[in-house]
């Protein structure tokens, strides 16, 4: 097993720009045709093939966490929020976003759904968040399965 300081190193070494939704593309609950996954030792990252694209997702989130702290219980801006919140937000707001944006979609495609954004809207701060949140809201986690007989 790799220790921590040793992965982060590498990681850093081999993904110059992290994917901003990596864990909900991680979780399986998202896609993205800029994604490239790279493995280390055991675990995998995920990495954006175009820094434009990176720069857009780091707006989107920005804009989701912002406009999300009220309804989510974030009373103050942390700067690390714990696992759970942070799929809540990603994978949540990417439901909220296809649900306005592509509802018919079978997955939420992040680089679709921030190109078609921007087309509607024009701007990604013009989004109607209220609805996106929704989303968020209602987004919860999958049930572990234990693995014994029922």
């Amino acid at each position: 097993m790799v220790d921590e300081t040793a992965f982060r190193h590498a990681r850093a070494d081999l993904n110059r720009l992290p994917c901003i939704f990596e864990r909900a593309l991680l979780a399986r609950h998202a896609g993205c045709e800029l994604a490239v996954r790279h493995q280390i030792a055991e675990r995998e990252t995920v990495a954006c093939a175009q820094a434009e694209a990176h720069a857009a997702c780091a707006e989107m989130s920005a804009l989701l966490r912002e406009k999300s702290a009220f309804a989510l219980g974030l009373a103050a801006p942390r700067s690390v929020l714990p696992h759970a919140m942070v799929m809540k937000i990603q994978c949540g707001g990417l439901d909220g976003l296809q649900a306005l944006l592509d509802a018919d979609a079978p997955l939420p495609d992040v680089r679709r759904l921030i190109d078609q954004a921007r087309e509607r809207y024009g701007d990604l701060a013009a989004l109607p968040f209220s609805e996106i949140v929704q989303g968020m809201a209602a987004w919860k986690p999958r049930r572990r399965h234990s693995g014994a007989p029922r």
